[in-house]
């Protein structure tokens, strides 16, 4: 039983001597250490800059700018009525509706502020618990009895 732990060793031909950089001109790696003559690369602390084109104008420069984008920018998720009368179809002892509920039946994603928007139309009334309602929304609810109550974003 030849094979044990202490004895095993690579395959011949697989492996080969570390290159030895820098040490001396014997070992063939003197000198310049495969660095080659002058310029940023054979320089100690050279790294290449991300974006860098070998002095091209770097893409990130080339391309036109425009626009902006606000950091305090809230997106809302937008619920129509026809949805929420779909809802109400499908639950019909639902009186409320509210952002925790709608996340609890995976209607919408959580954390993110909901606004009702006027697409559709309501068939009986409901409480909407929700962070904001657009105009033509807000007229619909409350036509049919509705009431909309409005949350801090």
């Amino acid at each position: 039983m030849s094979h044990i732990l202490h004895n095993l060793k690579p395959a011949p031909g697989s492996t080969h001597k570390e290159k030895r950089i820098g040490r001396g001109e014997g070992s063939g790696h003197g000198g310049t250490s495969t660095r080659g003559h002058k310029g940023d690369k054979s320089r100690s602390g050279y790294r290449l800059k991300r974006g860098f084109e070998g002095g091209q104008m770097p893409y990130q420069r080339r391309i036109p700018k425009f626009g902006f984008r606000s950091p305090f920018r809230v997106e809302y998720f937008p619920l129509n009525l026809d949805r929420i009368s779909a809802l109400l179809e499908a639950h019909p002892d639902l009186t409320e509706l509210t952002p925790d509920w709608l996340y609890e039946q995976g209607y919408v994603r959580r954390g993110m502020p909901i606004k009702v928007l006027a697409r559709g139309q309501l068939s009986r009334p409901i409480t909407l618990r929700v962070h904001k309602v657009s105009a033509a929304a807000q007229a619909a609810i409350e036509k049919v009895g509705g009431k909309v109550v409005s949350l801090s974003v």
